[in-house]
């Protein structure tokens, strides 16, 4: 039919000619038409060439014959030298000074903020939460560095003072919401993050990026931990999300259904560390009275459980 025939055809060709490892020549030919009324022939071509030659080297810049013996494979993770020595609260108090008065959009401040995640990684909760006393004022345009540099600390320290300052309520709460999603993103969780984490899912104030976060950061720590369903702060999470499901997942009224579809999102989320919760999302899924988004909620959390541990016959023969 006209509306399967090609409106636009382009072809491109290139010859380059190569001396001594630096390319010494290139001729383009570029031609495109465009037909706009096939049955009638009409359309308009463009013809391009285009030819580079290299006129000249500078001596510096030909390729230099590197030693071997300097060469080793890394990975493109960004690298930095790690300090020796001790880094110390009223310091890193410094910093915290040196970014409110440095220019917000200066590569001075970039570099500033670099550093003040990485001397976070190396204090204690306790010289943390000093800090915190210390360094939790605002700049003269409403920042507050440490604030944003917690999240990306990733160490259990920092995660401890994240979840200490969201359940006394003492930061905001589209800070509380960067809190919880940096969470999916930490490197090497630990079980100590989960244990203190664990609570929040309990308030009555917890959020969807709370579930979702923890449960995540869960996820992660069980993919590194073949036995992490015998880890006991792992237990207690899913002890937390389990009550929420009841036997069955029977809900009341729509507010209710919400929270329900919430957790089962989470317990999905979970993956590898929800597998003792299977026989549960099973019931959830074939008892008839439930509402239909329970019931595709529950199969759904089954998205990250191995095969081998799904409990067969999900849904009765026939549905």
């Amino acid at each position: 039919s006209q509306s399967e025939q090609q409106v636009l055809s382009s072809k491109l060709e290139c010859v380059q000619s190569i001396k001594d490892g630096v390319l010494a020549e290139a001729k383009c030919a570029e031609s495109d038409r465009v037909t706009l009324f096939p049955q009638e022939g009409g359309g308009t071509e463009t013809q391009t060439q285009c030819s580079l030659r290299l006129l000249r080297v500078e001596a510096d810049t030909l390729p230099k014959k590197v030693d071997s013996e300097d060469l080793y494979v890394t990975s493109i993770l960004y690298e930095r030298e790690e300090t020796e020595r001790e880094v110390t609260g009223r310091e890193v108090t410094e910093l915290v000074w040196k970014l409110c008065l440095a220019h917000s959009a200066s590569y001075e401040t970039a570099g500033l903020f670099m550093t003040l995640v990485f001397e976070l990684r190396h204090l204690s909760l306790e010289a943390l939460r000093a800090l915190w006393q210390r360094s939790s004022f605002k700049c003269r345009d409403n920042w507050q560095p440490l604030l944003d540099a917690l999240p990306s600390c990733a160490t259990e320290a920092c995660v401890v003072l994240m979840k200490e300052l969201v359940a006394s309520a003492e930061v905001e709460e589209d800070k509380v919401e960067y809190f919880f999603w940096s969470f999916a993103f930490i490197p090497k969780p630990t079980s100590g993050m989960i244990e203190s984490l664990a609570p929040l899912l309990k308030s009555p104030r917890a959020s969807q990026s709370c579930f979702l976060g923890v449960t995540a950061l869960l996820h992660r720590f069980c993919s590194a931990h073949s036995s992490c369903d015998d880890v006991p702060a792992v237990q207690g999470v899913l002890r937390i999300l389990g009550k929420f499901l009841g036997g069955n997942c029977t809900v009341q009224d729509s507010e209710h259904l919400s929270e329900m579809q919430l957790v089962l999102k989470a317990i999905g989320n979970a993956g590898l560390a929800a597998a003792s919760l299977a026989p549960v999302l099973s019931s959830c899924a074939s008892l008839n009275s439930n509402p239909m988004e329970i019931r595709l909620a529950a199969i759904q959390a089954f998205r990250r459980i191995p095969c081998s541990l799904r409990v067969s016959g999900l849904l009765p023969a026939g549905e």
